[in-house]
């Protein structure tokens, strides 16, 4: 038994030497997403040939809203079919906006698990290493990415409104990428996180072309979001809140528009971003001009479908809640006179039902009333004339300023 017990006894002691936990746990470092965009396949007409991205460097510039000292980048495969291989991703301040330049002084390469390079599963996202690298609130980022092979299927978003510029050969690191093709598209980047206060949170903004912002100025920064982001950053009180655009041009609730509906892409778009606090909702304008684009449907039609939109509606709310994510209803604004849905009496008569729905207290945590405060005083089924981007269906620049401005800080409170 003597034996037994000191074999015993010098067990523990080797246990409690070479196992020994830390006497204090590390605190784990906060991050929230500073900048966001939702994926999907770009249509043709959005996508780069193939041997375009074969030996190329795609310079793509970014703006964020909150700051931080430190950051990591979200890579996308998404849609991709094979494993995408991205040889060397850098990031830099850019000097301009709507140029390649780059300060080269800034220049510095990501890791992801030690290594330059990075293979992403097909199907999938990929977090960087975090790196040192101070940005500040409303500050633009460029990431820069070498293709060694192009993607099996690309993964990106049509609608920047952002110019980006792609090269031959690897020059990640150029200060200038001279002779650079340039598109208004990005393409394998979904999501950029600061490190951040521990009361930090993000605002998803949930939405279709008027939230991704169609009719917004190219390299401008002035979608809706972007005007809400910088008045956030006008108060101490909610200047650790950021706002994710996960816009997304021809987006339906109900069905598969120009990419994933909006109730397919939840979980990716809304559940997975970084430090999600609240949702902005404004999706619907698509699935009722669909309804009768072509032809008006008998009333009994109407009626279903509109309870099939509220009811999608209830899925957002029920699925964010369980998620402790508050969500704020976004009224329809009016679109008659539009060329592409030219929408009936019977069209208009399901918008308001359907807001009227999004206003009745008991459904949404808060409702933004963008119908009201868009639509023309004189004829309220039409946007009025100073807030029309001229095709009777998106917001001006103009319009997309009032949108961002009425929203109350009130409903961030921490």
């Amino acid at each position: 038994m003597k034996i037994a017990g000191s074999f015993v006894a010098t067990l523990l002691l080797a246990f409690s030497t070479t196992c020994q936990l830390p006497s204090q746990t590390a605190v784990p470092q906060n991050w929230v997403g500073t900048w966001a965009a939702s994926q999907q396949i770009p249509e043709p007409q959005n996508s780069q040939v193939p041997d375009d991205l074969r030996d190329a460097t795609l310079r793509q510039i970014v703006h964020l809203s909150v700051g931080g000292p430190s950051l990591r980048i979200h890579l996308s495969n998404a849609f991709g079919t094979q494993p995408l291989h991205l040889t060397s991703v850098h990031i830099a301040r850019p000097f301009s906006i709507s140029a390649p330049q780059i300060d080269p002084s800034t220049d510095q390469p990501l890791k992801f698990s030690g290594n330059a390079d990075v293979l992403i599963p097909a199907g999938a996202e990929y977090l960087s290493d975090p790196i040192d690298f101070p940005v500040a609130p409303l500050s633009s980022l460029a990431v820069s990415i070498h293709f060694d092979a192009p993607p099996s299927q690309q993964t990106g978003h049509p609608g920047s409104r952002a110019t980006s510029y792609l090269v031959h050969g690897d020059t990640v690191s150029a200060a200038d990428l001279t002779g650079a093709k340039k598109f208004d598209h990005w393409y394998q980047l979904s999501a950029i996180d600061v490190s951040a206060p521990p009361k930090a949170a993000s605002i998803i903004a949930l939405g279709d072309s008027i939230t991704d912002g169609h009719g917004a100025t190219t390299n401008g920064n002035d979608r809706w979001t972007d005007v809400l982001a910088a008045h956030l950053q006008s108060t101490s009180k909610t200047k650790e809140i950021s706002v994710l655009n996960l816009g997304l041009g021809g987006n339906h609730m109900l069905m598969y528009g120009l990419g994933p509906s909006a109730l397919a892409r939840f979980d990716r778009d809304v559940l997975a971003q970084t430090g999600v606090r609240w949702v902005i909702l404004l999706e619907g304008v698509n699935d009722l001009g669909d309804l009768t684009r072509l032809s008006d449907p008998p009333q009994a039609d109407h009626n279903a479908f509109v309870q099939r939109l509220l009811a999608s509606y209830e899925q957002v709310i029920v699925r964010a809640h369980a998620a402790h994510i508050k969500v704020y209803g976004a009224t329809i604004p009016p679109y008659t006179g539009s060329d592409y849905y030219h929408p009936p009496a019977s069209n208009e008569a399901d918008r308001q039902a359907i807001n009227q729905w999004i206003r009745t207290p008991g459904h949404f945590d808060a409702v933004i009333d963008f119908d009201k405060a868009l639509a023309d005083p004189i004829h309220p089924d039409r946007l009025a004339p100073q807030f029309d981007c001229g095709d009777h269906l998106h917001p001006s620049p103009a319009g997309y300023r009032l949108m961002g401005a009425m929203i109350p800080l009130s409903l961030f409170k921490q």
